[in-house]
């Protein structure tokens, strides 16, 4: 644990952090998407959580009503076509991974903007560390907290999983869309549900994310992400099989005036045996990855220093 944190886990009003308030935000292009807002009543800053793609936002509540109890509103919410933000028929909606970025953020940015005038701040787990690069108005970002942020090009995989990632994600995710009209996660278990256009994006990404878009479109997308210049602590975890150290670099190569900072941390820091991907939004790690991560939140200190990986930013 970082030294330098000792705040009780609760400093709201009777003793307990305020409960999220449902919200509704509005994108640029009439899409409404569902949320709430975690109000801490004297904030510090307003932090929005980005999930991981197929993650429900409820998913990162108890991290939200963390950071409310430590002096932080919070947003959280549902990109198009997942919970909260699904339409009626998800099969033909027309939803595009790059419009999470493009639209839902921006929107949700623009929300907490114009909601009090406070330092902004992101949690970007997985896609969600990448998105904000993809937002017009991604400059007004002040902090970035990221965690296994990749988006999801296959050699990035951690070798040993890399095939069975592979059929799983870009061969059996493509096939079962094309027989629904959308990837029916979760009745198999593999997340949520997606619309096509973000299945399909996942399942055909190139090395290089701009080749997602139309030509016409391509440098104006690396000129939003390099607009950024947000100080970003880039984590890892050592098991985690998505968002490996190459893929963590492909990311963060974009952002290319940000001032970055990096930490590579194994499960037993924690005193666990395993984290992996999806697992340090668990309660369990409030006594450990979550108050190391106020010094950053709080204070723009890198809470591991001396886990710093060892490779190189640049990719392929």
């Amino acid at each position: 644990m970082a030294e330098g944190i000792d705040l009780p886990l609760a400093e709201a009003r009777n003793g307990r952090p305020a409960e999220g308030a449902p919200v509704e935000i509005r994108c640029s292009d009439g899409v409404v998407l569902g949320g709430h807002v975690w109000a801490a009543g004297k904030a510090r800053a307003s932090v929005i959580i980005n999930p991981a793609t197929g993650v429900l936002a409820r998913y990162y509540h108890y991290y939200a009503r963390f950071l409310a109890a430590h002096g932080f509103d919070v947003l959280t919410y549902d990109y198009r076509g997942i919970g909260l933000s699904r339409p009626a028929r998800l099969s033909g909606c027309g939803y595009h991974w790059r419009e999470w970025g493009e639209k839902d953020f921006d929107a949700a940015l623009r929300l907490m903007d114009a909601r009090a005038d406070l330092p902004l701040y992101v949690v970007g787990h997985s896609i969600g560390g990448f998105l904000p690069g993809l937002s017009k108005h991604a400059r007004r970002v002040d902090r970035m907290l990221t965690m296994g942020a990749q988006y999801a090009y296959w050699r990035d995989y951690a070798p040993e999983r890399r095939m069975q990632l592979f059929l799983k994600w870009h061969v059996a995710m493509p096939v079962l869309t094309a027989l629904f009209g959308y990837f029916p996660g979760k009745r198999l278990g593999w997340l949520e549900d997606l619309p096509a256009g973000v299945a399909n994006e996942w399942s055909f990404r190139r090395a290089r994310m701009e080749m997602s878009h139309p030509p016409a479109e391509r440098e104006e997308v690396l000129e939003r992400f390099s607009a950024v210049t947000a100080p970003i602590l880039a984590v890892a975890m050592s098991d985690d099989e998505l968002g490996t150290e190459p893929a963590i670099r492909r990311t963060l190569a974009y952002y290319r005036n940000a001032e970055v900072s990096q930490a590579l941390l194994q499960p037993v820091d924690f005193g666990f045996d395993a984290i992996g991907h999806f697992n340090l939004f668990h309660a369990r790690h409030t006594e450990g990855f979550w108050r190391d991560s106020l010094l950053w939140l709080r204070d723009g200190t890198h809470p591991w220093p001396h886990k710093q990986p060892r490779g190189k930013m640049a990719f392929d």
